[in-house]
């Protein structure tokens, strides 16, 4: 019987006269625990989402070189998975399949050309607001609803004070952190890390603009062939457009992209690194306190591990694995005092908690002989390498009290896109029924009523281009693996592309196999030992059936604008958030008076 049936029954069993038939109806209903239960129905939510973290960093999942205690025994006390699996393996698509449970096909998130996440504040593009992410359906659940952290899903559409892709216009009442993501230029770094991929681009083509419009005006003048001056104009524009970002990423990348906000409000411009991990952690502690009566939803998403590795003082030096190591021990010593804040308001029987990361680790991240990129364990590839199990398969912990079984490790296919529905489920909402959707709630597996994933495939994009799938047969377990292209890795032996900085999707960058490339991730996780025709005798009728899923999975896919397309990938000045008049942007709110 619970604490708020005794005390009832003590109150009814006092000097007030109960009539016996309503006594016993209240007895009959605080004997049943549906009716008078200590966990609320409607149970909290934190959801922390790492940074380029490996799946072999932690000690839960192999690692006994980097201290995570805190992530460990969130793992001990709650449910690890094994197969847990990014929709994407690179921030931007990563994300949005995150938050709307969708491939980042499916809302334009994902991109067709080199750059395969946004580059700027100031780009157009974004997470649409016709997507209905779980923060939104949750808001409308009466849920306070809150994210501190990186976003890295676009600010503006039109005009810089639109904000149709903040996060404000996807169901957060509050946020408190990076619009864009972490850049070496934020630290002002000899080693800049956005503008090294765009100066030679910006360049190429505002040549490319100035010729073209100085022959189209030697025409004109010259009548050799009929054009109008508007079309000269736009032209003009254009090179303007690309001159003004060639200039800007000498320098003012910084500027543009390195900024902290609150809601829609800049607070630093450019960020102050040094406090930006008390300040964030600081925010979130605050939320929880705020929000301790009331069910909440707060999604920290770390800037931690994402280069350049703002570190504090207290940590540097602190591991066996340099500034990387040190950086992994700061953000497991923030997961812990997170999870302090929960116990210490007495919600931990009440918060469902969910640790991951957006995808694997940077392999090609690196300083001189300094590694700067994490370990992916057994798995191939990493960051950025399309569907190589080292840059999908992710840490995936969730802890709820009394409701999950603890010390409980599940191998079977999961996704990040599986929160979704698990958080709106949980919160009482209801899945939107107006699109696909991609994520299957964990309420099964988690509790352990279901013995199998939900997922028969898994479909592993590398922008628009589908790189690979995954088919777990649930008749045998087993889980296949079909590779139709693979990055080209550079050097050949070195298992990234340390040349190119990170390995492309298209093109002369990779590999197509026909048939593809196939491994048993039952028998063979690290995929090192491709199997044919000779060497497995259902080679053939697998490949087969994951050609007709493939089929009838495209069959699902509906054409949407583009968000990471060139146009909407391009730095605009008048889209750019700034604090003051630009292009004179920044201010820092602990300097006001």
């Amino acid at each position: 019987m619970s604490m708020d049936c005794a005390l009832l029954l003590s109150w009814m069993g006092g000097k007030f006269c109960v009539p016996g038939t309503y006594l016993n109806i209240w007895l009959i209903l605080c004997l049943f625990p549906r009716a008078c239960v200590s966990n609320p129905s409607k149970p909290n939510f934190l959801l922390i989402l790492a940074d380029d973290l490996g799946i072999g960093d932690l000690g839960c999942y192999g690692n006994d070189t980097i201290r995570t205690p805190n992530i460990d025994g969130l793992a001990k006390d709650g449910v690890r998975l094994t197969q847990h699996i990014a929709a994407a393996a690179v921030c931007t698509p990563s994300r949005a399949a995150f938050l709307t449970g969708r491939y980042p096909i499916r809302s334009g998130m994902a991109s067709s050309t080199e750059r395969q996440v946004l580059f700027w504040n100031g780009a157009s593009g974004g997470l649409p607001p016709n997507e209905t992410t779980f923060a939104r359906i949750l808001h409308q659940q009466g849920y306070s609803t809150a994210l501190v952290g990186k976003w890295h899903m676009g600010v503006n559409c039109k005009t810089r004070h639109d904000h149709c892709h903040h996060p404000l216009n996807h169901g957060f009442d509050h946020f408190y952190g990076m619009a864009f993501t972490l850049l070496n230029e934020c630290q002002g770094s000899d080693d800049p890390e956005l503008a090294k991929s765009l100066q030679d681009t910006y360049w190429f083509y505002t040549q490319m603009i100035i010729l073209a419009v100085f022959t189209l005006v030697v025409g004109k003048l010259t009548n050799l062939f009929p054009v109008k001056w508007k079309i000269i104009i736009c032209l003009a524009i254009c090179g303007l457009l690309h001159f003004i970002s060639w200039f800007s990423s000498y320098g003012f990348t910084k500027y543009w992209n390195c900024i902290l906000m609150r809601n829609h409000d800049i607070t630093e411009q450019p960020m102050n690194l040094q406090k930006t991990t008390s300040n964030m952690l600081k925010e979130a502690v605050a939320f929880i306190e705020r929000n301790k009566h009331r069910p909440f939803l707060l999604f920290v998403s770390l800037l931690h591990v994402h280069t350049p590795l703002v570190t504090t003082e207290k940590f540097q030096g602190r591991s066996r694995h340099g500034l990387y190591g040190d950086n992994v021990e700061e953000m497991d010593w923030m997961v812990g005092r997170l999870l302090d804040v929960i116990d210490k308001e007495n919600l931990k029987n009440t918060t469902f908690i969910y640790f991951a990361s957006d995808h694997g680790g940077f392999l090609e991240a690196h300083r001189g002989n300094s590694q700067l990129g994490g370990w992916n364990g057994i798995y191939k590839g990493g960051k950025g390498m399309g569907g190589w199990e080292g840059g999908i398969r992710v840490p995936g912990i969730v802890r709820w009290p009394g409701v999950l079984p603890a010390g409980t490790v599940i191998d079977e296919p999961t996704s990040l896109m599986d929160i979704y529905p698990t958080v709106v489920q949980l919160a009482g909402g209801t899945v939107p029924q107006d699109r696909a959707m991609d994520g299957h709630t964990l309420l099964p597996l988690l509790q352990g009523t279901e013995q199998h994933s939900r997922h028969e495939f898994l479909f592993h994009y590398c922008g628009v281009f589908l790189h690979a799938v995954r088919w777990h047969q649930k008749h045998s377990g087993t889980v296949w693996k079909a590779h139709y292209a693979t990055p080209v890795f550079q050097p050949e032996a070195s298992g990234a592309c340390f040349r190119r900085g990170i390995c492309p999707c298209f093109g002369d960058g990779v590999i197509h196999h026909d048939p593809p490339l196939l491994f048993n991730l039952s028998q063979d996780p690290s995929e090192a030992n491709p199997l044919s025709a000779d060497t497995e005798p259902l080679f053939d009728t697998v490949v087969r059936r994951m050609r007709g899923a493939v089929e009838e999975h495209r069959k699902t896919l509906t054409p949407v604008p583009q968000q990471l397309s060139p146009y909407n990938n391009m730095w605009k000045p008048w889209l750019q958030p700034c604090c003051g008049t630009f292009p004179f942007c920044w201010c820092n709110e602990n300097n006001k008076t």
